[in-house]
């Protein structure tokens, strides 16, 4: 990794890394010696625990590079005694010695905090985390442990009652059974550093007795947690979704783009789902990851924002960051067009602000990434979003979610029967939701316990009478920009009904 910038004879590298005990051990190369300093234990062989010289002071440390040639000093956290004059002085009067003696100081921190004295001198590369081949290596390692502990406790004692029973033939990892190392569960922990994918497989192993991909995905949810930028939500059964054949049947046939084997087929970026409100997109959002067997995460724009100037886009940059380190995953943005609707306006408003977090989306989203995740957004009133976020290239679909249709209402009814212990009356249920949402069916069947049946009906006024002139712009728009979610074939009797209502 290192081995082509000192041939180059680069003097000074700044490496971004979370890993410091990683980078010690996959550094060194052959033809160099490789030093290590840090302000506690002084100098030591890289990789070696054991001290060399206890010199703890920075600046010394540093004037101590350069006296042997083909020395490469990894020094920890060195960037945080960047505040002191002596220490700046020491680079750059170090870089000449460094160069003429083939030397090279490496800096390994997690952020870039270069003083601009000497930023143009460092070089600042990444430390790539560990790849899914690596990660597979090391679930064979812990396996052959495990089967190794297990072969030792052979000779416990017979007489003990918690060692009865036969256990070869279980799946428990304390029977010293041979354990099941699958790629999959090696691809789930994709985006942890070495020792957070370790734990995780350790802590799986003592939960299950087995390489567990939930149990490693709940680990890893960790990332999300402590960006604090981003929330876990838990998928939604498909089952509790009535209706909406054609996105359903969109989403499970994309899905195999992301299953074994299907590698060579095109990764879907996202989809859009615009429609009339309370008509299950943000279900469907949520019935997605249970599709595809993904974890939901939910973005919310607004919450990115910071009063602090260029606060916000940081966060956002940030935010996308964490998405692609944490791999496959859906992510979840809720009524777009409110946290973009500003953004053609955001220089008049904002100085910019929301513009900034636009295009840095929108490039994001174009981009092709390394770990696959899915977007899946919502709106209501498409006419607030700007056009360049609806271009070929963002989303892979946009889907219209209109009323649902006669049967698309029974799966609504019966599931909501179901959920709430209701007994909404069929067919006089049917009929007198002609018109209704989703959501306004289940509040039918809520109202329903307490008030009957037919004084809940005429109690709600259903969206589609409300808002009938917006409704029926957003369906003409539909008719010739959108793919429609709904089951293909609408009941021509109903929509006079709506139209008489």
């Amino acid at each position: 990794m290192l081995e082509d910038y000192l041939k180059a004879g680069y003097p000074a590298i700044l490496l971004l890394t979370q890993e410091p005990h990683r980078a010690e051990s996959v550094l060194p190369r052959a033809g160099w010696t490789f030093l290590a300093w840090d302000c506690l234990r002084g100098f030591r062989q890289a990789g070696s625990p054991r001290p060399l010289d206890e010199i703890r002071d920075p600046v010394e440390a540093l004037d101590q590079l350069g006296r042997n040639p083909d020395t490469v000093l990894l020094a920890h956290n060195l960037h945080l005694f960047l505040d002191i004059p002596e220490l700046v002085q020491a680079i750059q009067n170090g870089i000449p010695r460094w160069k003429a003696t083939g030397c090279c100081l490496v800096v390994i921190a997690p952020t870039i905090q270069l003083r601009p004295e000497i930023e143009k001198i460092f070089h600042v590369i990444d430390l790539p985390l560990p790849t899914q081949e690596e990660l597979f290596a090391m679930q064979q390692d812990l396996a052959r442990g495990v089967h190794l502990q297990g072969d030792s406790g052979n000779s416990r004692d017979p007489n003990d009652p918690s060692n009865s029973g036969d256990t070869g033939d279980t799946d428990s990892a304390a029977g010293g059974i041979d354990l099941v190392v699958d790629e999959s569960t090696a691809r789930a922990a994709k985006g942890l550093t070495e020792f957070e994918a370790e734990t995780a497989f350790a802590l799986s192993l003592v939960k299950q007795g087995r390489f567990s991909q939930r149990v490693i995905t709940e680990v890893k949810a960790q990332m999300i947690r402590k960006s604090g930028l981003m929330e876990f939500w838990e998928p939604a059964d498909l089952r509790q979704v009535g209706g909406l054949a054609n996105l359903k049947a969109y989403i499970a046939n994309r899905a195999k783009a992301f299953q074994p084997g299907g590698g060579n087929l095109p990764k879907p970026k996202g989809v859009l789902l615009v429609g009339i409100p309370g008509t299950g997109k943000s279900l469907s959002c949520k019935a997605t990851a249970s599709i595809l067997g993904w974890p939901l995460i939910r973005l919310d724009i607004g919450g990115l924002k910071n009063s602090l100037i260029g606060e916000s886009e940081r966060r956002m940059r940030q935010a996308t960051r964490v998405i692609e380190a944490f791999g496959e995953g859906v992510i979840w943005l809720d009524e777009v067009e409110k946290a973009f609707a500003g953004a053609q306006s955001s220089g008049q408003t904002d100085a910019g602000t929301s513009a900034s977090m636009f295009g840095h989306f929108l490039t994001w989203m174009q981009e092709p990434k390394d770990s696959p995740c899915l977007v899946m957004a919502t709106a209501n009133d498409i006419s607030q979003l700007p056009p360049e976020f609806l271009r070929a290239g963002r989303f892979d679909a946009i889907f219209f979610v209109d009323l649902p249709t006669r049967n698309e209402r029974l799966e609504i009814i019966q599931i909501m029967n179901a959920r709430y212990g209701a007994e909404l009356p069929l067919p006089a249920a049917l009929d007198a939701s002609v018109g209704f949402t989703g959501a306004e069916i289940e509040q039918l069947a809520k109202d329903t316990l307490f008030d009957g049946f037919e004084a809940a009906a005429q109690a709600i006024v259903p969206l589609s009478r409300t808002m009938r002139e917006p409704i029926g712009a957003l369906r003409d728009w539909a008719k010739t920009r959108a793919r429609l979610a709904n089951s293909s074939e609408p009941d021509p009797q109903e929509l006079r009904k709506i139209r008489a209502a």
